[in-house]
């Protein structure tokens, strides 16, 4: 009896045994970083694919050592959900991390660059050729104007209502959502930031800011000047004044396909609403996409005197109240400039060629 009972506490012993020195082991494995690739590498995990195949294409790339070992984890874990997406790895995980990345849907963010200025088309050439989708759909997108229905009835499109920013878009996002995206984007930048800004009863729409801030977009170069400029354009328009606007005139062309990258005088006679060289107050709508400190501008303008203002061709402009005034600058930034300089232009190239 009494060997019996010793056999069975050796047993018991080398049980217990076995028993930690298995649970050492496996708390070691679990907390073993662990890189079986060289450099990093990207997995796409579809929609719909099992959590055993998962496991077994992270072992097959290196991320994890032991997909059995892995696969007891989760059943100890309560079968965390994996989310499908582009994981990107680098570095030595864990299996804890490494399930951790899953489950959270940590997956990889591409960036998408809409810079201050673009037109729905540029806009949809940009984002295609950032590989973000095909460029005929997001117009299509581009060209129903629903999801801004309740902000402006009258838009036909969403020219003026796509924000231009820095996004990040996970791997496979289709252009219907990247295009709420950029909509959304607009409508929470707009609410939160410049509709503070009208004072009550203003009765100026939500279209007329958005399309006068397009103007000063194209218009302006400097921060310091959209206000100024956004200023101008408000008293030409209390007065009844013709904008006389370019960037309008080159958005008439771009719709009539004949934009070549210069304006001429004859392109100013152009019979468009767009051409606020013929018809005076904004055009029927925006002609870009500004960004908020143009809408800033928009909603408040600047209380100054002027009517015009024309380049000084460094990005910056110079401003008049009266049009002699304003002649003046034209001749002294303009006619006067361009003479200066291509005196000295036809000077340096005489010079060189001697």
């Amino acid at each position: 009896m009494k060997k019996w009972l010793a056999a069975l506490g050796f047993l018991l012993l080398l049980a217990v045994g076995i028993a930690a020195a298995g649970w050492s082991w496996w708390q070691r494995e679990l907390h073993r970083p662990f890189k079986g690739y060289a450099g990093e590498v990207e997995i796409d995990i579809p929609s719909g694919t099992a959590t055993a195949a998962i496991l077994d294409r992270l072992a097959t790339q290196g991320i994890l050592d032991n997909a059995e070992l892995t696969r007891l984890y989760l059943r100890l874990e309560g079968s965390p959900s994996l989310q499908a997406g582009r994981y990107r790895f680098d570095e030595a995980l864990t299996v804890a991390q490494v399930i951790d990345r899953l489950h959270r849907g940590d997956v990889v963010l591409r960036p998408a660059i809409l810079i201050e200025g673009l037109t729905l088309e540029e806009a949809a050439t940009g984002l295609a050729e950032q590989g973000f989708g095909d460029r005929d759909q997001f117009l299509r997108l581009f060209r129903d104007p629903s999801l801004i229905h309740d902000l402006d009835p009258e838009a036909e499109s969403l020219e003026g209502y796509i924000y231009p920013d820095t996004y990040h878009f996970p791997h496979g996002t289709t252009e219907a959502s990247v295009v709420e995206s950029l909509v959304g984007t607009f409508l929470r930048r707009y609410h939160e930031q410049v509709e503070p800004l009208l004072p009550p009863g203003s009765g100026r729409t939500v279209r007329e800011i958005v399309t006068l801030a397009s103007v000063v977009e194209k218009e302006a170069q400097l921060d310091s000047e959209r206000a100024t400029i956004a200023g101008v354009y408000s008293n030409r328009l209390r007065r009844g004044i013709a904008l006389y606007a370019d960037p309008t005139v080159i958005y008439a062309l771009k719709l009539a396909g004949r934009w070549d990258g210069n304006i001429r005088k004859s392109d100013l006679a152009m019979d468009s609403p767009y051409n606020t060289y013929l018809y005076p107050g904004l055009p029927p709508g925006p002609i870009c996409s500004a960004g908020v400190r143009s809408l800033v501008a928009a909603a408040q303008p600047a209380d100054v005197p002027y009517l015009y203002f024309v380049s000084r061709n460094d990005g910056s402009h110079v401003f008049a109240a009266t049009l002699s005034e304003h002649n003046r600058n034209v001749d002294k930034w303009q006619k006067q400039y361009w003479r200066e300089r291509w005196a000295k232009e036809r000077a340096l190239s005489d010079g060189a060629a001697n």
